[in-house]
């Protein structure tokens, strides 16, 4: 039996042994908290959430609301007033928990800024994945409920208004609109094999669009694949058939002002496409300076120059255009088609119109002719999407001849502007 001196011998020694374990045991330093700079657009992460973000914006004096989603609040609302039953119809249960605010904000922000769904999560405090359901989404609402801002004219009277601003602005008559395309660069899709490779080894789907003098989507084809010769994503075109079928409710032919031939009202397009009656393209090759070839280009390429400028201006606002799209074709057609709505809806808008376009932003000419380019052809040396289609050379047909040497010989004589030979 242990004895009372030897208990208190033992309590003493593990005193004694714990004491010199604590004395020799190295203190752990505690780690330094990290200090990481931030930029002051940013500290928002840390303060917000995706509402307060926003609510935050709208107090701003400074324009940070329509910089952030490239249009007025009132057109937010208005937005977000048109695509909330639409989403709630197609919701799910999973994503019942965000606002439809929050997806529209998020969705904005993707289309005007082109970043990674991975830095938007950090942005708003969701997840890539979250982010990227928003996304497609609300562009699959926003294509539902801005379908009609696209509209091709129906009948003759409305593509007399689309002739006249033509002829009043650009000098050229019986012209019902310019036409181009571009492809959109993506990703390389899964067993797509050559079908998405285009002329410069990239893949990509094609964007052709129709355009008005007012600088407004008319039509837009999107998702041809890129493989296609760029005059075959025209021939595939509803809008190709309607022409060569004699549909399109263009008006009957008529004379150019003080002459007698007959001419048919048609597009402006560049050499990309096919000639025919109703479509012109300019003369190929290099013409003496005041010749009526020479003319003729340097008059076309005005009334042309409205399709580039909707492509700038385009890309320059909605910033996702600016670079290849790692997705799906699939969803790129439906971002880059929601874009293009959204064009048409911001440059109608009376609160965002100023905002989406403000002056100089596209091309203007002074009252000698002289061309001014706008603000938007500043930033595309940097453009790694949106690039321009082949040209290919094609012999013309007689008829489509005949009716530009008329139009040649028009700007000759009955149709010269004063300045145009200097150019």
């Amino acid at each position: 039996m242990i004895s009372e001196n030897d208990k208190a011998l033992v309590c003493a020694s593990f005193i004694v042994m714990c004491g010199e374990y604590l004395k020799n045991k190295k203190k752990v330093k505690s780690p330094k908290k990290r200090r990481w700079w931030m930029t002051t657009i940013h500290q928002s992460r840390n303060k917000y959430n995706a509402t307060n973000l926003m609510e935050d914006l709208r107090r701003e004096p400074s324009g940070k609301f329509e910089n952030f989603c490239r249009m007025s609040a009132t057109d937010f609302e208005f937005l977000l007033s048109k695509i909330g039953p639409v989403i709630k119809k197609n919701d799910t249960i999973m994503r019942e928990a965000i606002p439809v605010q929050e997806r529209l904000a998020v969705t904005l922000r993707f289309l005007a800024s082109g970043d990674s769904f991975r830095s938007l999560s950090y942005l708003f405090k969701f997840s890539s994945q979250t982010v990227s359901r928003c996304v497609f989404d609300v562009c699959d609402a926003l294509i539902d409920v801005l379908k009609d801002e696209i509209k091709i004219p129906q009948t003759t009277e409305e593509w007399k208004i689309i002739e006249k601003d033509f002829s009043e602005k650009w000098n050229f008559p019986h012209c019902c609109g310019s036409i181009d395309g571009k492809h959109v660069v993506i990703q390389s899709p899964i067993h797509s094999g050559s079908e998405f490779i285009n002329y410069k080894g990239t893949f990509s789907v094609v964007l052709f669009a129709l355009v008005d003098a007012n600088y407004n989507f008319l039509y837009a084809n999107i998702g041809c694949q890129g493989r296609i010769s760029d005059g075959g994503v025209f021939k595939n075109t509803a809008l190709n058939k309607s022409i060569e079928q004699n549909e399109i409710m263009f008006p009957p032919d008529e004379p150019l002002p003080l002459r007698e031939l007959h001419v048919p009202y048609l597009l402006v397009a560049d050499d990309a496409f096919a000639f025919t009656p109703r479509i012109m393209k300019p003369y190929s090759g290099v013409y003496e300076k005041g010749s009526k070839e020479r003319v003729f280009n340097y008059r076309l390429s005005r009334a042309r120059r409205v399709v580039e400028n909707v492509f700038g201006i385009m890309s320059s606002v909605f910033r996702v255009m600016r670079k290849p799209m790692l997705l799906e074709p699939e969803k790129v057609t439906n971002i880059t088609l929601t874009c293009t709505l959204l064009h048409n809806f911001l440059r109608r808008s009376k609160t965002s119109s100023s905002k989406y376009s403000p002056n100089g932003i596209f091309d203007i000419e002074n009252e000698e002719g002289q061309i001014i380019p706008g603000t938007w052809r500043q930033e595309q040396n940097s453009m790694a999407s949106l690039l321009p289609i082949r040209n290919i050379p094609r012999r013309p047909g007689a008829e489509a001849k005949i009716i530009r040497d008329e139009y040649a010989t028009y700007f000759s004589t009955n149709g010269k502007v004063p300045w145009q030979d200097k150019y």
